[in-house]
């Protein structure tokens, strides 16, 4: 592996500016992303987890740029990405890439498969219509679709062929890092499994390094090196795979796995169930975020910020009690 990071993400964040009345007065900001930071090699995945509205996906929308970041540094291969106008960007571009959640809305319906997979490679200037075709017809056929499908418009395909299409267009200009955006969420089971061994085979074969976000931690389990745990735009807890499935330190990391169905009806789990809702991303708690659901706060939770702190080699946890 290389000594530097293909991704190193410090202290981002991104807060969405709340405007009312006939003004369109700032009156609050919500606080989505809260100053999170992590490192991913060459050819590993980062899995990162969360109830829906933790913040996820505006992480990884506003690592690439999607969004723009309120504040924080985004390395990509060493180079901070986030003062860079978008002429400096573009070829950072080709270096990162994302598969989106939902395989239909995220592909053009005007445009055929082979269209949607070459369009990068004409927007970033290799023009040659054969050798274009030649790419396409190859990618198609390393994703598990066959070329002769390229003229087929996206309804023509089933929702698992078109996460295929949506993978094949994110590998087109050969990326060292792909964001997956609970890029298999919205397919059957039995497909999710076909995709994740896809994802896992291309990352071997072409040493990718992935930040894969996901709610479903069965998936992340299978899929990921490291995981990290996102509560209302903070990472509280940040390890490899297994020490997170087995030592779990953090009281919501606890809860989140004793949530995780076993398929074993002779085993019984004791679930954690986490009292209250969610707060609001606009007035978040004070202290630590978590401290109105937890089981074990005291009075130190309330008013002091945990510090993500290292208990253990590589294992980080957010919180005053460990």
């Amino acid at each position: 592996m290389s000594n530097v990071p293909v991704l190193e993400v410090k202290d981002l964040k991104k807060h969405f500016p709340v405007r009312k009345g006939l003004l369109r007065r700032t009156v609050g900001h919500v606080y989505a992303v809260d100053g999170i930071s992590f490192t991913i090699g060459e050819g590993e995945t980062l899995g990162l987890v969360g109830e829906s509205g933790c913040g996820k996906s505006t992480a990884g929308r506003a690592i690439l740029r999607l969004i723009e970041p309120t504040s924080g540094t985004v390395k990509v291969l060493g180079r901070d990405i986030a003062p860079l106008t978008k002429k400096e960007l573009r070829p950072y571009r080709q270096q990162m890439q994302i598969v989106f959640q939902d395989p239909f809305s995220s592909l053009n319906p005007r445009m055929t498969a082979g269209e949607i997979v070459g369009e990068p490679l004409y927007v970033h200037g290799i023009k040659g219509r054969k050798e274009r075709l030649d790419r396409v017809a190859a990618l198609f056929d390393r994703v598990g679709l066959r070329p002769a499908q390229m003229s087929n418009y996206p309804h023509q395909f089933s929702g698992g062929q078109r996460q295929r299409i949506g993978i094949a267009r994110a590998l087109a200009l050969g990326p060292k890092l792909i964001v997956g955006d609970e890029p298999v969420s919205a397919l059957d089971v039995s497909i999710q499994a076909q995709v994740i061994n896809l994802l896992q085979d291309l990352q071997r074969e072409r040493r990718l390094s992935y930040l894969f976000i996901s709610h479903n931690l069965a998936v992340v389990e299978h899929i990921s090196h490291r995981i990290a745990v996102m509560y209302l735009g903070r990472i509280v807890e940040h390890a490899d795979t297994r020490t997170i499935f087995t030592n779990p330190q953090h009281p919501y990391t606890e809860a989140l796995l004793s949530a995780v169905p076993v398929p074993d009806p002779a085993i019984k789990r004791q679930k954690r169930v986490l009292q209250g809702d969610v707060p609001s991303p606009v007035n978040p708690p004070s202290g630590c975020h978590f401290h109105t659901r937890c089981p074990y706060a005291v009075a130190r939770c309330k008013v002091e910020t945990p510090l993500l702190r290292e208990i253990a080699p590589g294992h980080h946890v957010s919180c005053h009690l460990r």
